[in-house]
């Protein structure tokens, strides 16, 4: 979970709302990452920026980033391996790299934009989520 200040929940409504709710419409203009943040600049597919300056600017602690390329499996796969003493073969998820060091230098371009849609996905569904549950019907 990502926690998201009230102000950047509130620029986020305004982007999911100025994309009539289509979400698909909301892209990553940019992005980097540093040893402290994955920063993303967000922005509607239909109303490119001239700037990032004007595009949304998301901050994403690099620790939740790593927590999330963990949790997806994106730094892993599905393998066999042998037991090292009784000599037999089981399946086992079998890392590639840790979560960070994976996304620098093992990640191949299209894996790193899957890493970076995946950060996008939770942060819209973590505010759908939670404004929703949060919010009383009547």
């Amino acid at each position: 979970m990502i926690k998201i200040s009230q102000k950047l929940k509130d620029q986020l409504w305004w982007l999911v709302i100025s994309v009539d709710y289509d979400y698909s419409r909301i892209t990553i203009a940019d992005h980097d990452l540093n040893d402290d943040s994955l920063t993303l600049w967000l922005e509607d597919k239909h109303d490119f920026k001239n700037s990032l300056e004007e595009c949304l600017q998301v901050d994403i602690p690099a620790k939740h980033f790593a927590k999330l390329i963990k949790g997806e499996n994106l730094n892993s796969y599905e393998g066999c391996k042998m037991h090292p003493t009784k000599n037999f073969v089981y399946k086992a998820r079998i890392e590639i790299n840790e979560p960070l060091a994976w996304y620098m230098e093992d990640a191949s371009f299209t894996e790193q934009q899957w890493a970076r849609e995946a950060v996008l996905k939770l942060l819209l569904t973590q505010l759908i989520e939670t404004e929703t549950t949060s919010s009383e019907i009547w």
